[in-house]
């Protein structure tokens, strides 16, 4: 009986040092996404808090099980501007971002983009070829 009152408090002692790591006020946190969404090469830019070089080392598109770098073009506090790569399978993505520092850390955003899919050259060749 007495380990089920103990364990809620072993839980929050194990993550409490992870939250602890990025004081609040500091967190660089994505808004929104124009356009949301695009095909390879695409480029996409994002608005919210916290966003420049100070804050912000890298940007990942990520589904999840694979995270894919981002070449960042243009980078303020307020946005960053980058390309879609064309290592990314069409689909629905999620913006991750690495924190720069001596701990960086890697904060999935609540901003989603839509990589479409490329038309197949080929198919396009056939059907006007007929």
């Amino acid at each position: 009986m007495r380990l089920f009152a103990f364990l809620p408090v072993l839980c929050f002692a194990v993550t409490a040092p992870v939250v602890a790591q990025i004081p609040k006020d500091h967190v660089p946190q994505m808004q929104s996404v124009e356009p949301k969404s695009g095909k390879i090469g695409s480029v996409l830019r994002v608005t919210g808090v916290d966003l420049g070089k100070t804050k912000i080392d890298s940007v990942y598109l990520t589904d999840n099980t694979l995270d894919m770098m981002v070449k960042v073009l243009d980078q303020t506090d307020g946005t960053i501007q980058f390309r879609i790569p064309p290592s990314v399978k069409p689909g629905k993505l999620q913006l991750l971002v690495k924190t720069t520092g001596k701990e960086p850390v890697l904060l999935e955003q609540p901003v989603y983009i839509t990589v479409e899919e490329e038309k197949d050259t080929a198919a396009q060749v056939a059907s006007a070829a007929h």
